[in-house]
């Protein structure tokens, strides 16, 4: 019987720089926690932080996942990331290819898979 595949979705993350931004791309997808990252390039973020408001350039950086390695993928991302908070949120996919989408699932939960036969 086959296991039901957990839903998949973007994470959504900035990085420092892109070479920051590129490093948590290969960490996520090697270590299986995303199927796929896209580093997209500068941005201006401007936040408040402890107390004032900021504004630094970054690198945004969006990664396809399931559910069930968001969790493992934020702290993965913690440990390796510059920043004390790093950004770091899953956006739900509700619809779009069905092929695409089952090959995220697949790619992701491929070790899970192979470890249940």
């Amino acid at each position: 019987m086959k296991a039901a595949m957990s839903r998949p979705c973007l994470l959504y993350m900035t990085a420092g720089d892109r070479e920051e931004a590129l490093a948590l791309a290969r960490m996520l997808v090697g270590e299986r926690l995303a199927a796929c990252a896209n580093v997209l390039g500068a941005a201006t973020s401007v936040y408040r932080w402890e107390g004032a408001v900021q504004e630094e350039g970054e690198v945004v950086l969006v990664a396809k996942t399931v559910e069930d390695r968001v969790e493992a993928a934020a702290s993965r991302v913690r440990e390796a990331h510059s920043y004390d908070s790093p950004c770091v949120v899953a956006l739900p996919i509700s619809g779009g290819d069905a092929e695409f989408l089952s090959w995220v699932q697949e790619e992701v939960l491929a070790q899970e898979a192979q470890e249940t036969r």
